[in-house]
This record gives C-alpha cells, structure tokens and sequence, in this order.
C-alpha cells in the first residue's frame, strides 16, 4: 500500500513539472484512480512541500529536477573531492557499504578504488563501474527502470533489491539540510532510497557541503538525528552544530 502510494506520487509530481497547473480530474484520468484518490495524494504533497493546491487542481511549488549527473559532477567539484577524501578514510577494507547515487558519493566511491575486498550495494552505475571488478571486491547493483539523468535505478524494483540488505555504512548525499525539515532530497525514488538506507544500515555517513545546509528541496528523507556521521566542507553554525551534537562531525 505504501508503495502503491509513492508510486502514484511519483506520477503526480511527473505530470506536474511541466509547470503548468492540472486538474484534480485530469489526473484522476491519467492515473485511472479516483478523484478523492488524487485528492488525498494531493494533501500528503501539499504537506511535504512539493506542490501548491489550487481551485479544482495543483501546481508544483518549486522546481524539482537538479540537472543531469554529468553537470551536477561539475558544482562545488573542489568542496565534494575535499569531503571525499575525508569519508574515504572511515571506510576499512572488507566493509559491506551502500553508496547511493549522488555526485558526492560518486566522488567518494573513487577515493575507495584502494580499499580492498568491499562489499558494495549501490543503485549507480557510475559507482559500480568505479569499484565492481577491482581488489577482490564483491558488487551488488539495483536494477530496474534507469534514470538518464541521475544514471541510476531508483523505482520500485531497484528499492525492493536494497531492502533486502543489511550494510555496516551507508554513504548518503542529500538535496537539502534544514533544522525544520531535516534531511530532503528532489527526486522521489532518490528519497525512497535514502529512507530504505537510513532503515536498513547500522551507521550512516551523511556527505554533504556547505551549499546543502539550510537549502530547501521538496521531499523529506529522514531526521537530522538519524544522521551518524557527517562529513561536510564548512563548520557548522551554532544551531545546526546542536542539531547534529549526537554525531561524528568531520569538517573537511
């Protein structure tokens, strides 16, 4: 049931980013669901943030699509090789780890290509082409319907394979960071995959830099205090320093 309604979720938000503004009854058609039903989905979104109901229809609030890896790779470069190599060093040989798809896990997982006999659990490709088949490690990748623009898995399928894992790390990127909302991320299946990982790992490094704290993205992840490890480029102002007391902070 819950996963029908992420799912359905999903659609809502996909419909809506062409910007325009859609009827209640004009997505109840398109999803072959009730209108109370789109209703109902339309509230828990209006809840989270993600959209703006309106007379008869909703519209998004904000937009929600970060642009494609390889451009996202590019942003604040120097900060996320600084924290990368900063969370590789908390990464002992014959972990078993879950690395998302995020460019800062992306730049993490190259700083392990010295790390030997890993076992990695990941949804990107870009992090099984840098440590499948290398140093005796063992890889493990959801499937499932790709993302071209994040060159990652994140539907359904790709989040029932995860769940059935149980790493000692998970290593987690994140779209924003704020002391009202805690952890959020812009893509729906991204978010679901974070949560799964947050659910399912014994200790979670969070990698994120200075630009992601008190930035606002659409869909809630997880709590600030289910963090375990931070690894950021920026120290911490007061409040987000008492906000994360009950982990390991590392500033890079």
């Amino acid at each position: 049931m819950i996963e029908k309604r992420s799912r359905r979720q999903h659609e809502i938000i996909t419909r809506l980013r062409s910007g325009r503004t859609l009827s209640v009854t004009a997505l109840a058609n398109d999803l072959a669901v009730s209108d109370e039903t789109v209703r109902r989905e339309l509230r828990t979104l209006e809840d989270q943030g993600v959209i703006i109901r309106e007379h008869g229809g909703a519209r998004m609030m904000t937009p929600v699509h970060e642009g494609p890896l390889h451009q996202r790779m590019e942003e604040n470069a120097d900060a996320k090789l600084r924290i990368a190599r900063a969370a590789a060093e908390l990464v002992d040989d014959g972990a078993i780890v879950f690395i998302d798809s995020g460019t800062t896990s992306c730049f993490i997982a190259r700083q392990l290509v010295d790390r030997r006999a890993l076992t990695v659990i990941t949804n990107s490709l870009r992090v099984a082409s840098d440590l499948g088949a290398i140093n005796n490690n063992r890889l493990f990748l959801a499937g499932g319907q790709m993302d071209y623009d994040y060159r990652a898995f994140s539907d359904h399928v790709a989040q029932d394979y995860v769940r059935g894992f149980t790493p000692h790390l998970a290593i987690l990127s994140v779209g924003g960071i704020s002391l009202e909302r805690g952890l959020m991320d812009f893509h729906p299946g991204e978010a679901a995959m974070s949560r799964i990982a947050y659910a399912t790992s014994q200790r979670v490094l969070l990698a994120a830099d200075g630009s992601k704290i008190g930035r606002y993205a659409l869909i809630q992840t997880a709590a600030l205090s289910d963090v375990d490890i931070l690894v950021t480029d920026t120290p911490l102002d007061s409040d987000y320093a008492a906000a994360f007391a009950h982990a390991e902070v590392v500033i890079a």
